[in-house]
This record gives C-alpha cells, structure tokens and sequence, in this order.
C-alpha cells in the first residue's frame, strides 16, 4: 500500500511548497544508492516551468537530472515534472496539485507538500480525509524552512 507525508510548513516559512518539493526530491533522490524514480505532479504549465527552474538553482551544492515530461527523455531522466507519470516513474510522487492524484495508488510513496495558507491547508485536510477512509497509513510532518 502507498505510504503517504503530508509536510505542513509553520508559519513564518522562508519558503514556499515548491521549494519544500525541491528539498524532498533532492532527499529522496539521493536516499539510497540506486537513483530514485520521482514524479512531480504539476497540472498548471507555468507552475512546472517556474519548479524547472527552481530545481536549477535552489542550492548551489546540489544537481538533480530533472526535467519537463514531453521534453526530455524519461529513461535518462530521474525527476520528472508534470500532469501525467509515465511508466516506470512509480516510485515516489510529490504532489504538487489541490486534487487527489489520479494513479497515485500505484506510486510506493506519495509526498504532499503543504502551503502555510488557508487555502493550500483546506485542500490537504480534503485530500487527507479521502486518503484516510480508503484505509491508508498517513504520516504529517511540520516543516519550517
């Protein structure tokens, strides 16, 4: 069964979820010895362009083989960003998106990054609930960046 993190930025952040996403896709790529396979959900073209660029140049020490699905090459390319994973990008997802991500039951981890804001918190207590009454084990971590 999918293993799933909320992470809840407090109050008073530096940072924002796309940042919080960078920061957990770095640590989770280099986690284990194998490369990790990492879907970032992202359904808004501007918001998957802006992570792009942010994976660039979040931390200067720090390179993550990231790219845009439909732009790069998958089977090169780790990290992925975008609407719809691709096979064999199954291993974790980081969700980026308000809705419950179609497919998600498939990924071994599901990571959702939260906003300190009303609206960002309203929408992960919905998905939390959905994920709850499915009978899933939720894990919520407070993150202060």
């Amino acid at each position: 069964m999918t293993r799933i993190d909320f992470y809840s930025l407090e109050d008073g952040s530096r940072g924002d979820r796309f940042l919080l996403a960078c920061r957990l896709a770095d640590r989770i790529y280099h986690s284990g010895q194998d490369p990790v396979r990492i879907h970032i959900r992202v359904t808004d073209p501007s918001q998957a362009e802006h992570l792009d660029r942010l994976l660039w140049t979040y931390d200067d020490q720090s390179f993550l083989p990231h790219g845009l699905i439909g732009q790069t090459d998958p089977e090169l390319t780790p990290i992925l960003i975008g609407d719809e994973p691709l096979a064999g990008h199954d291993q974790v997802m980081i969700n980026l998106d308000p809705s419950v991500p179609p497919g998600f039951a498939s990924f071994e981890r599901l990571c959702e990054p939260l906003d300190p804001n009303a609206a960002s918190r309203e929408a992960g207590r919905e998905r939390f609930r959905f994920y709850r009454d499915r009978g899933y084990d939720l894990h919520h971590h407070k993150i202060r960046l």
